[in-house]
C-alpha cells in the first residue's frame, strides 16, 4: 500500500502496533456484510472473520466504505478481512427505524461537500443538520449549490447571501451541472490522496458532478420528479473511486432523513454566533428558551439574530438531547438484564 494514501494517525498506529509489514486495504465498496476492498491497484471481494461479527457491538462496529482494513488473501479475487483499522473521522446518522443506534455512512474523510440544489432542495434548516453531522464527525464542510442553471442571477445572489447571514464562515461553491459553470473550483479543492464524501438528496446532481469529476459515465442518473419535485434514488449503495489526481470521492444514497446522534461540540460549531451568545448569558446553565438575561433572546428580539436559525438550533438541541437518554436508557436496561443474570446463576450455584 503506497504511504502517501494512509492519513499520519494510522501510520502512527502501524507503527505503533508493529503491523508495517501487514497488508492493508480500504473498503470501496460494501454489500451486505459482503465488502470490495481495494490494495494498490487490485480489488478483491471480501467478507469478515467470525470474531469481528461476534464482537461487535453495533452496526457501525462492521466494516464501512472509507475504512482501512487489514486482511489476507484467500486467492487472486477474494480475501478476509481481519481487522478494521481506527477511524479519524466518521460520517454517522441515527439508523433509520432501530431506538437508539446510530448508521456508519462513511469513514475517514477529509472534507464533505454538502450539496444543495437551486429550487426543490434548497433549505437552510436542512444545510444546517448537515453541517451539524459534519462537525460531529470531525469532518470539514464545504456546502455545494448545484443546477445554477435553474435560476436567475437576482434569485442565486439572495440564495447565497441567506448561506452567508447564516453560515458565513463556510466555504460555498456554486455551480452548474448544464454548463459546467463552478465545476472548476471544485476541481481546485481537491487535493491527492485526501478523501472527500458528497452528501444530499436524491436528484440533486451528486451523480453528475461525479461523473464529471471522473471524466466517464459511471454514476446512473435520473432525473427529477417533476409531479413531486422529489428526486430518484439514483445511487443505491455508498461507493469509493478514485480520480486522476489520486484525490478520492465517495457517493452516498439520498437521504431524505438525517438523524443527528451524539454531537459533542457540533452544534456548537455549526451555530457559532449562538455558541458566542450564550457566553453573555446572565446564568451559565441556561437553556435559552426563556430565561431572563439570555442574551440569545434579546438577539432574537433585537432582530440580530435570526428567529429561523434560533428555531432549528432548539430543535436539533432537543434531538441530540432526546438521542443521548435514548442511548443511556437503552444501556442502562441491557446493565441492568446483566444484573439479573448473573444474580440468578449465582443463586443456582448456592442452591447445589
Amino acid at each position: 500500500m503506497n504511504k502517501q494514501e494512509l492519513p499520519q494517525e494510522l501510520i502512527e498506529y502501524i507503527t505503533d502496533n508493529q503491523i508495517e509489514q501487514a497488508e492493508l486495504a480500504r473498503v470501496i465498496a460494501e454489500h451486505k456484510e459482503r465488502y470490495n476492498i481495494r490494495n494498490n491497484d487490485t480489488i478483491y471481494s471480501a467478507e469478515i472473520t467470525g470474531n469481528i461479527r461476534f464482537t461487535a457491538n453495533s452496526s457501525a462496529d462492521f466494516p464501512a466504505v472509507g475504512d482501512w482494513v487489514r486482511f489476507t488473501k484467500m486467492d487472486e479475487s477474494s480475501a478476509i478481512i481481519l481487522e478494521v483499522l481506527p477511524r479519524f473521522s466518521v460520517l454517522q446518522r441515527q439508523a433509520v427505524g432501530k431506538h437508539a443506534e446510530v448508521q456508519l455512512i462513511a469513514a475517514n474523510v477529509d472534507v464533505a461537500f454538502i450539496v444543495q440544489a437551486v429550487g426543490h432542495d434548497f433549505n437552510l434548516n436542512r444545510l444546517e443538520r448537515y453541517l451539524s453531522v459534519c462537525f460531529a464527525g470531525k469532518i470539514k464542510p464545504i456546502i455545494i449549490i448545484s443546477k445554477t442553471d435553474l435560476a436567475d442571477e437576482i434569485v442565486l445572489k439572495q440564495m447565497l447571501q441567506e448561506i452567508a447571514t447564516r453560515q458565513s464562515s463556510c466555504t460555498v461553491i456554486s455551480l452548474s451541472n448544464q454548463s459546467k459553470k463552478g465545476l472548476d473550483s471544485l476541481e481546485q479543492v481537491l487535493e491527492p490522496y485526501k478523501t472527500y464524501c458528497f452528501l444530499g438528496s436524491s436528484g440533486v446532481g451528486k451523480s453528475t458532478i461525479i461523473n464529471h469529476l471522473l471524466g466517464v459515465q459511471q454514476q446512473e442518473v435520473k432525473k427529477i420528479s417533476e409531479s413531486t419535485s422529489k428526486g430518484r434514488h439514483t445511487t443505491s449503495h455508498r461507493e469509493l473511486f478514485v480520480l486522476k489526481n489520486n484525490s478520492i470521492v465517495i457517493d452516498t444514497p439520498g437521504m431524505r432523513e438525517l438523524g443527528i446522534t451524539h454531537l459533542s461540540n457540533a452544534l456548537e460549531n455549526t451555530f457559532d454566533n449562538i455558541a458566542e451568545l450564550a457566553t453573555q448569558c446572565k446564568f451559565n446553565d441556561c437553556s435559552h428558551m426563556n430565561e431572563t438575561g439570555c442574551a440569545i433572546i434579546s438577539a432574537v428580539e433585537s432582530g440580530e439574530l435570526s428567529e429561523d436559525s434560533y428555531q432549528n438550533y432548539l430543535k436539533l438541541k432537543r434531538e441530540q438531547a432526546h438521542f443521548s437518554s435514548t442511548v443511556y436508557e437503552k444501556r442502562q436496561r441491557a446493565k441492568d438484564f446483566g444484573k439479573m443474570v448473573k444474580s440468578i446463576l449465582q443463586e443456582k450455584k448456592q442452591s447445589k
